[in-house]
Order: structure tokens, then sequence, then C-alpha cells
């Protein structure tokens, strides 16, 4: 085995009297791809800063193999001391580095390498910093949070310039999809220890799991007092991802419905669904179109939305998606075209700039809006302490400024007082934003039990395929097509995902330049490595057995008095169908990309 580029070991850190870090540890082999994964606020981001040589710890030790280049990309990067992003990315290269690359990689990430520094917004910074942490190839890669900022083509385009890269990578993010691509193994920063997997993201949750299992029964055999909120805290995680993977059978259900649903019809049949439907009808639009002087955002769009549907908005940035939202609502009317809304409607939007949250206001008073100690949710009233458990706050932070609340603390501060709210739709413009993993299960729960109708904008495949029961996915020249059920099935019907906006990159010349030069590049990208062959021939075998297992299990489920007699089979088989369900999942993703790039190989003319 190699020895470890960069080693950390028994890596300890504090603030004031509270520790962050305890005796924490990573490794980093050569090629190697972890994803650092953990709780908002469990010291991820410090853990990355230290590898990267920017913080010294209190304690522990820190070792670079001699000669190795490593680059970082932080949260919020400081672009100060140069004249353009071009300048600023090339400042990171090393002399033996094509220049051209740092060009080609601004393009990408939607930048012309011109702006100023000063002139830029936090994800223009974002992007800026993470070409110059790709550009120079280095031995080891540190990312935390290159999604960020990033839209659905930007994020796929990301994936696959990684996933050719030699360097050493360690991910911190929450995009699940994007860790299921490109991790290997599994670094779980936990109560400030780690723990380390040596497979990749998509076994991750299941171990987890095992693991918070293990501990709550060895607590129990040794009679150990468990304080009663950390208990619910950390095990509480297991039980809620178990319920939302219950509901999958759900959601395939309600994608069903959707699937055998008839679109509009016309104006008189939508008059008389409206009528009869009482409210069931919550948006019908027909041939709505919106234009911004000679830029068609939509155009010619017919859509129907009834009560019940969790519809998620896919496109590349700059597409319309929140102009469409907008329309749709009824918050933005059209230039042509009409839009009806059902009888009744109450709707709650999520605020993701968050502009409405005081930062002087205590967390308590921002739930009940200061009116005593109580939340009224759904006319039922509760103490504001039970309802601020359901958002994984503990009960000593009540008194707690929500200026001092983390990014993904605030998002759950939004999250609840949207929903104690009454509402009959739910507006949600990338809700995902600053969620970690336990958040975004939360989160998911919700939308799952809302009774109420869903429109979401996200980027988060991961997230559309687990709540959404059709996707409304732009096609390019304000063009928007529904498609039954999540990103994935949008993917499989389309055969791709979302793409750029292609009257933006005909738009730009250097974004011309910068195809042209990369063209002879491009095949032997495309073609597949020889391990991607195997895959390709394998994967059809192992989907027939995933198959056959989710089989058998179903019919072992399907028995009703299973759960009375024999409550541990009951569970068991439940937590392996799930598994397999998901594995399945992975495998058929994994052949369709496979099977598509093989495709475009073959058709590529040889050079």
């Amino acid at each position: 085995m190699a020895p470890p580029l960069l080693l950390l070991q028994d890596i300890r850190q504090g603030f004031g009297t509270t520790p962050l870090l305890r005796d924490a540890t990573l490794s980093v082999g050569p090629g190697e791809r972890l994803a650092l994964v953990g709780r908002n606020g469990s010291g991820k981001s410090t853990l990355l800063k230290i590898a990267a040589g920017l913080v010294t710890p209190d304690g522990g030790s820190r070792f670079l193999q001699p000669g190795a280049t490593l680059r970082y990309l932080p949260q919020e990067p400081d672009l100060s001391g140069h004249a353009t992003t071009l300048s600023y990315v090339e400042a990171a290269l090393g002399p033996g580095d094509d220049h051209y690359r740092a060009r080609y990689l601004l393009e990408q990430l939607g930048l012309t390498g011109e702006e100023a520094p000063a002139s830029l917004s936090g994800g223009e910074a974002r992007r800026a910093a993470l070409a110059a942490a790709i550009a120079p190839s280095p031995d080891i890669l540190l990312l935390d949070e290159p999604t960020n900022h990033l839209d659905l083509p930007a994020i796929e385009w990301l994936e696959s310039e990684l996933a050719g890269m030699r360097a050493a990578l360690v991910l911190i993010s929450h995009d699940r999809r994007f860790l299921e691509s490109l991790s290997r193994a599994m670094v779980w920063l936990d109560r400030g220890t780690t723990r380390r997997l040596e497979q990749g993201f998509a076994q991750f949750e299941a171990w987890r799991d095992q693991v918070l299992e293990e501990e709550e029964r060895d607590a129990h055999k040794l009679a150990r007092e468990i304080v009663r909120e950390e208990h619910w805290l950390r095990y509480g995680v297991t039980a809620r991802r178990k319920r939302n993977m219950r509901r999958v059978g759900e959601l395939q259900s309600l994608r069903e419905k959707h699937r055998q649903r008839r679109g509009p019809q016309g104006g008189v049949r939508l008059a008389s669904t409206e009528a009869d439907g009482s409210g069931s009808q919550v948006v019908s639009a027909e041939g709505i179109s919106k234009s911004f002087g000679d830029r068609t955002v939509v155009r010619d769009v017919s859509v129907r939305i009834l009560r019940g549907d969790r519809v998620g908005i896919v496109g590349p940035n700059g597409a319309g998606k929140t102009t469409l939202l907008n329309m749709l609502t009824g918050e933005l009317p059209p230039d042509s075209g009409e839009v009806r809304l059902g009888t009744g409607i109450e709707k709650v939007a999520l605020d993701q700039r968050r502009a409405s949250l005081d930062p002087s206001m205590t967390l308590s008073d921002a739930l009940t809006e200061g009116r005593g100690d109580m939340v009224h949710v759904g006319g039922t009233p509760r103490h504001v302490i039970g309802y601020m458990k359901d958002f994984l706050f503990l009960p000593e932070q009540a008194r707690t400024p929500l200026g001092v609340l983390s990014g993904g603390e605030r998002a759950r501060v939004m999250l609840a007082r949207a929903m104690a709210r009454p509402s009959n739709l739910l507006v949600l413009d990338e809700p995902t934003n600053d969620l970690d993993l336990e958040t975004l299960d939360l989160l998911q729960e919700m939308i799952a039990d809302y009774p109420g109708t869903v429109l979401v904008v996200s980027h988060d495949r991961d997230f559309l395929d687990r709540v959404a029961t059709s996707v409304i996915a732009y096609e390019g020249e304000g063009r928007w097509q529904d498609y039954a059920g999540g990103y994935s099935d949008m993917v499989a019907q389309r055969g791709h995902g979302v793409r750029a906006r292609m009257e933006a990159q005909a738009a730009t010349p250097a974004a011309k330049r910068a195809a042209e030069a990369q063209a002879p590049a491009s095949p032997a990208r495309q073609r597949l490595t020889m391990g991607e062959r195997q895959a390709l021939k394998t994967l059809p075998g192992e989907m027939e057995k995933l198959s056959a297992e989710i089989a058998k299990l179903n019919d072992i489920l399907a028995d009703p008095q299973l759960y009375a007699r024999d409550a541990a089979r009951f569970a068991k088989a439940t937590e392996l169908l799930a598994q397999r369900q998901a594995a399945l999942a992975a495998a058929e993703e994994r052949w369709l990309e496979l099977e598509m790039r093989r495709e475009e190989a073959e058709a590529t003319p040889a050079r």
C-alpha cells in the first residue's frame, strides 16, 4: 500500500471551552476519493482547513509528503489583489501548466475571465476559486462545498471534470448524487472524532445507522445513563431515514398516477374540471408565454397541477425557473395565455435569502412570532420547545439569537416558520441550500407528510428523485416540458440531463473558442476505460439479481401477519428492501450513463 500523501493524526481543536475536534484522523493516499461528512457545525470545514495548512490545531500532527502539491477551495475565497478573474486563476498555475486551461475552466463555470473581483457576487467568487483550485491538476484537492452556487449543467460538468483528474480528492458536500458519483471512501466526523468506511457514499447511510444502533445497544448493555436530548439528536436520524425509505413506494404510486393523467385539453374542459373538482385543481396554465426584451423566457407552456402534486422545476441558471414559478403561482402575469388558480389557495413561500429573519430575535420568538411559548401548527397548539426538537434544535437554544446560528440552522428556522403557517400550496425556491444530510432527510419527510401541493425549484438531483412526482424541465428557447417522476425518470425519458442554455453559449465567443480548443481532446475523454467497459458488461446481471432480490423481499413483506408474528424479520426485510432498491437505482443510473457515453464515443469520428 502506497504511503499517504497527507496524514492528520490525533487532531484536537476547540473554541473557548468547547472541544470541536477530539483525536480526529484523516489519511489521503494517491488518487483516493474521500467524502468528509457530518452534521452542520461538526467541524468538517475546520478539519479541511487544518489539512490545507491554514489552521494550526491545538494538538495532533499534520504530515504532507514532500513535493506533493495541494489545492484548497474555501467557502469564502479572497480574490483581492487581482485585476480580473483570469489573472486570479492564472496565478494558481505552475510553471509547466497550460495557461489556456484557466480561461477554459472559467468559461465552463459561466465566467468570461474579464470580471473585476470587487464586482463579483459570492457565487461568482466561489466559481472563480473553484477554477483556480482545479486548474493546476494538483496531487491533492480539498473541496469545501464545490457545488454551492452551481446550476445542474455546471454540477454535472464538474462531476465529469473531477472524475477524469488524477488528483486525490477530499470532498465536503451535501449533494448526495455528487458524493455517490465521486466518492470511493467515507470519513464520518461525529462528536469530534472520525470513522472511516472503505466504500462510497451509496453505502454510507446504512453503515452510519448500523454504527448508531450498535452504540445504542452497547449503552443499554452497560446500563449507562444516556442524556435524553443527545439520544434523540443522534439516534433519531435512523428512524427518520427509514420512514423516508418506506415512503418510496408511496411516491412511486403518486408518480404512476401522474403518468396516467392526461394534460390540458382546452379551455372548456379546464373550466369544467375546476368547477367540478372544488379545489382539486391547484394550477392550470394554458399556452402561457413571457418575454423580457428580445428574449423569450417562457414560450407557449401548458401544464395542469392537481392537489397533492409535488412538482420540481429544473433548468440552468438564467433559463427562467423563478419566472415560470412566479407565473404558475400568480405572482407574475403572462404576456399571453392564461393561468387559473384553484379555489381556496393559501400559499406559503420559503424565503431562501432569509431576509425576514431578524438577527437579534431569539429562536423561540422567531417560531412563536413573539407571542408566548406556543406555536400553532395545523390549528393545534404546541409548545415551542417540542416544535424546536422537530427541527433538530436543542432546548437550550431557545434563547439563542438568530444572528449566531449557522447557515444550515437558519435554513431550519425558515422551514419551521413556513410549516407552522396554514397553507395548502408550498413554494420552495432552492430549499436545500446549506442543509446537511440529516436536515435534508427532515425536509423530505415534511414534504411527504404535507397534505397540500408543493412546487420546488432545485439543482439537487437526489432531492428531486426523493420528493417529486413530476419535473418541468427547460428544453431551450423558452420551451418547458412536463415529465412524470423525479430527475432520474426525466433523464431516462430525455436521454440526457439539464444542459446549459444554448442561446447563452452561442452568444459567448469565448465559449465557442473554448469548445473548439477542447474538441480534439473530447473523443479521448468520451471513450470508456477498461474498468467502465467491464462495468457495462456486468451491470445488467447485477440489476437482474437485485430485481430478483427485491421481488423476494416484496413477497415476504406482502404477508399481512408478518409484523405481528416476527417484528424483527419484518424490520430486517424492510431495511434490506430499501438497500436493494437504492442499489438498483444506482446501478441503473450508472449503466445508463456508461451506455450513453459508449454510444457517443462510437458516434464520434476518429481523428
